[in-house]
């Protein structure tokens, strides 16, 4: 069964900063993208974040300069620094790996930005 793992979250004021990490199996990890998601409240997920196998980022325009996707292929990991958090950041962050026929999911990871 393929795995996910997220972690990182947690409750954090406005303007601070945390980093999330995803970690799963050197399968999954090294034959595609991986990408950051979240979904606040009554609201549709929504793409934050993706990077490619060769470590090509793209960043939705609503986390430009604050937010930044990597990764470590020594410890198949992702990571998502978030700094200058907002209260409009308030979500369950989801790490995704899409692959041909299937997309993977983690199980989420809850920020709350505190105004």
């Amino acid at each position: 069964q393929v795995q996910l793992v997220e972690s990182g979250g947690g409750l954090v004021q406005a303007g601070g900063s945390l980093r999330l990490s995803c970690a799963t199996s050197v399968s999954i990890f090294m034959t595609g993208t991986m990408a950051w998601y979240r979904q606040a409240p009554g609201k549709q997920r929504e793409l934050v974040a993706s990077i490619t196998m060769r470590g090509r980022p793209d960043h939705a325009d609503s986390v430009k300069g604050r937010f930044t996707i990597s990764r470590d292929n020594a410890k198949n990991t992702i990571y998502l620094q978030m700094n200058n958090l907002k209260p409009e950041d308030t979500a369950v962050y989801y790490c995704n790996a899409p692959r041909v026929g299937v997309s993977y999911w983690g199980q989420g990871t809850q920020v709350t930005v505190s105004s």
